[in-house]
């Protein structure tokens, strides 16, 4: 007697459902009664499953960082289960750390990575704060003008940040995840910016990052 095999659909429609399930699990306090499962999917199921193995957290944009910070995170790919609510606090901060490491492999050296970390939270501080912007010239060069900045310094928190190439040994980018109060009063953490870096070679022989001007 010959069995008729399930349908790619059916088969995925189960892997996602077990998926959601185990996470659900995992996330539920200690001693709580997990809900009942959900029924099994059928051979008439018609919800549509999108291809997608992961979502981005998205980053909203205000004033001065309009320029540099994107609706979503775009690069690593982070799990959205892996990622913490919104809110979460420093604890959350860490397991976002994780899941960026986890997701983007280190691929500069040491001295590098830690070069570029230390430019690129400076960066995203001046540029959010305001604090600090006389020191990059190039990048801010309205600082002497006395430019209001979009967030408050009291409630600037950069949640987690990684330093990886972009493309070739001498690009790189920073990517920082932070939180903010925007001049509106309005707090949103999961905010996402990147910063572009080129390596530069004085005539000593010295290297240092240099962050890319933007337009």
């Amino acid at each position: 007697m010959t069995t008729t095999p399930r349908s790619p659909r059916l088969l995925l429609l189960s892997a996602v459902l077990l998926a959601v399930t185990g996470v659900a699990l995992l996330g539920m306090p200690h001693g709580q009664e997990p809900p009942s499962a959900a029924p099994s999917p059928t051979a008439s199921t018609t919800t549509d499953v999108s291809p997608a193995a992961s979502r981005h957290p998205a980053g909203k944009t205000t004033g001065s960082t309009a320029s540099s910070t994107t609706s979503a995170v775009s690069t690593p790919s982070v799990p959205e289960s892996a990622l913490p609510p919104h809110g979460e606090g420093l604890s959350g901060d860490r397991a976002i750390q994780r899941s960026l490491e986890a997701a983007w492999p280190a691929d500069l050296p040491a001295a590098d990575e830690r070069e570029l970390l230390t430019a690129g939270r400076a960066l995203l501080r001046a540029d959010a704060t305001g604090i600090g912007r006389a020191k990059w010239p190039t990048v801010f060069p309205d600082s002497d003008q006395g430019v209001a900045p979009a967030f408050a310094t009291a409630r600037f928190r950069i949640q987690a940040a990684i330093a990886r190439r972009a493309g070739s040994p001498d690009k790189a980018v920073v990517h920082l995840v932070w939180a903010g109060m925007d001049r509106g009063g309005t707090f949103t953490d999961l905010r996402i910016t990147d910063w572009h870096f080129t390596r530069t070679t004085s005539k000593k022989g010295a290297t240092t990052w240099t962050p890319q001007h933007r337009p």
